[in-house]
C-alpha cells in the first residue's frame, strides 16, 4: 500500500508516492524528538530510524525540508524504507524553518545535526565515517552544502558536539537549487527576487540590495565551493523543472566532473518539480551509498 505524500511549503508542493508505513512496523525502530542543539530557546530535532534486522554500520541524514521550511510533519518513514531495507541507520532531521531564520541559520541547523550525529554515533552503531546525506529540492540545496562545506569542528570548544566534523562521504539528491546568481541561465539573479521571489524571507534581509544579493548569492550557492575533495555526488531532476531549473544540477554536475570529482546527473526527461513515482529512484540514491560508502558496486544503474 502506498500513500500521496504531499511536500509543501510557502508555494513549493510536489507529490511522490511512498510506502505506506506506521510508526513502528517491525522492521525498523523509529526514536523521535531527539534535540541536536537549541537555538533562541527553540529545540532543534531529529528522528531516528534503525533497521531491526541487518545495521550496516552506516548513516544517512535526510534533510526533512521543502522551501526552507522543516517540521516533523513531513517525515515520512516510508520514503526512508529502501535504505532501511539496505541496513541503513537513517536520521531525519528537521531545521530552523524560514521566515523566522535565514538560509545561512538553517545551514547552521544542518552543521550542527551532522555534528551530533557523529558524535553520537557509537550510541546508533553506526561509523563516524560512513555518512551519506540527502533530500529534494531544499533539502537538496542543503545536503550539497553539506557536501561543498562540511569540516571539521573547533577542537577548543566547550561543547564536545561542535568538536566533531560536519563532513559527509557521499551525497545523494533530488532538483537542488546549486547557483543562485546563474539560475537557469548565466547572470540570472534568484536570491529572493525572480523565480524564488516567494521565497524572500528564506534570504533576509541582505536581499533587498544587489550588492547584499552578489555576495549572500555566493555565499549560499554551493557551486561556489566545488573543489576536487567534494564526495561523490548524485543528483536527479527533471528537466521540465520550473521552479530549480535543471540547468542547475546540469552545470554543478560540469563544473564537479572539471574539478575532477566524482558526480554523476540522471535527467528524467518530462518531468517537473518532483513527480509521483519519484520514490521509485530512491532505490538508486540507495545504490550511490552502497557503492561509495561500502564498496558494493551497483546492480542497478
Amino acid at each position: 500500500m502506498t500513500r500521496r505524500l504531499t511536500i509543501a511549503a510557502v508555494g513549493l508542493t510536489f507529490f511522490v508516492s511512498v510506502p505506506l508505513l506506521p510508526a513502528q512496523d517491525g522492521t525498523f525502530k523509529r526514536t523521535e524528538d531527539i534535540i541536536y542543539g537549541r537555538k533562541f530557546g527553540v529545540a532543534l530535532t531529529l528522528d531516528v530510524f534503525q533497521p531491526a534486522k541487518t545495521n550496516n554500520g552506516c548513516a544517512v541524514i535526510y534533510m526533512v525540508s521543502g522551501g526552507w521550511f522543516s517540521s516533523k510533519e513531513s517525515i515520512s518513514p516510508g520514503f526512508y524504507k529502501p535504505f532501511l531495507d539496505r541496513g541503513y541507520t537513517v536520521f531525519a532531521v528537521v531545521h530552523g524553518s524560514q521566515p523566522k531564520f535565514t538560509i545561512p541559520e538553517v545551514t547552521a541547523d544542518i552543521h550542527r545535526a551532522v555534528r551530533y550525529v557523529r558524535h553520537n554515533a557509537a550510541k546508533w552503531d553506526v561509523n563516524p565515517d560512513k555518512f551519506g546525506i540527502s533530500g529534494a529540492s531544499a533539502g537538496g540545496h542543503l545536503s550539497l552544502t553539506m557536501g561543498t562545506q562540511g569540516g571539521p569542528g573547533k577542537p577548543d570548544a566547550k561543547d564536545p558536539v561542535e568538536r566533531a566534523s560536519s563532513a559527509v562521504q557521499t551525497v545523494a539528491c533530488f532538483f537542488p537549487p546549486t547557483d543562485f546568481l546563474n539560475y537557469g541561465q548565466t547572470g540570472e539573479d534568484a536570491v529572493g527576487v525572480g523565480t524564488l521571489k516567494n521565497f524572500k524571507a528564506a534570504f533576509g534581509p541582505r536581499s533587498d540590495t544587489e550588492e547584499g544579493r552578489k555576495q549572500l548569492g555566493r555565499e549560499i550557492s554551493p557551486v561556489t565551493f566545488i573543489t576536487p575533495k567534494l564526495p561523490p555526488t548524485l543528483i536527479i531532476h527533471g528537466d521540465a523543472d520550473k521552479l530549480v531549473p535543471y540547468q542547475q544540477a546540469e552545470s554543478f554536475v560540469e563544473k564537479a566532473k572539471a574539478a575532477g570529482a566524482t558526480a554523476q546527473l540522471i535527467n528524467r526527461p518530462g518531468k517537473a518539480h518532483g513527480w509521483p513515482d519519484l520514490g521509485n529512484d530512491l532505490h538508486l540514491f540507495a545504490d550511490w551509498f552502497d557503492q561509495h560508502l561500502r564498496g558494493i558496486k551497483p546492480t542497478t544503474r
